[in-house]
């Protein structure tokens, strides 16, 4: 049995990430030096590498938003936003594990601290990107999936910005 998806319900979740990708990228190249120390904070690497990896990391999700709106490279676009978002992922867990509390993730949508919900967070966008990289129905678009498209991702982007606005309040109380 083969999995698809509908053309439109794909195109809103690629729609959607290149969305959050290109304002995460934005973020980081509008201040390249404060992400880099946000980065320093994650102590993961050398500090001296974090300003070279912060560009690297806005360069690699400036060309998944770029790469998630062309169709001849849904998939693959799909497949690597996954695989960025996972490695985000295992980024926020190793501090988390080893007791770091830092104030900021870095990700660009207000400074959030780290902890479980941000985790939980990135776990919903990597399902996300793993289900704009099924195959999808053979149906053609119409003028009616335009609308759609643009509402689901308005939809998904006003979601996105009260629910991660809503956690990075709790965290702060907390």
């Amino acid at each position: 049995m083969s999995v698809s998806l509908d053309p439109a319900l794909s195109a809103v979740l690629r729609a959607s990430l290149a969305l959050l990708f290109g304002v995460a990228a934005a973020h980081k190249l509008r201040a390249p030096r404060a992400f880099a120390s946000v980065l320093a904070e994650y102590r993961l690497l050398p500090a001296a590498a974090s300003l070279p990896l912060g560009i690297a990391l806005a360069a690699a999700e400036l060309a998944l938003a770029l790469a998630l709106c062309a169709p001849a490279f849904a998939r693959e676009a799909a497949l690597a936003a996954a695989l960025l978002l996972a490695l985000y992922g295992v980024a926020i867990a190793t501090p988390l594990a080893r007791g770091i509390d830092l104030e900021d993730c870095g990700c660009g949508f207000g400074a959030r601290p780290l902890g479980a919900g941000l985790l939980l967070r990135n776990a919903l966008l990597v399902a996300a990107a793993l289900a704009a990289a099924l195959p999808t129905s053979a149906r053609a678009l119409g003028a009616t999936d335009v609308l759609t498209i643009v509402a689901g991702t308005a939809s998904a982007a006003l979601v996105f910005a009260a629910a991660d606005g809503l956690a990075a309040r709790r965290a702060r109380a907390a």
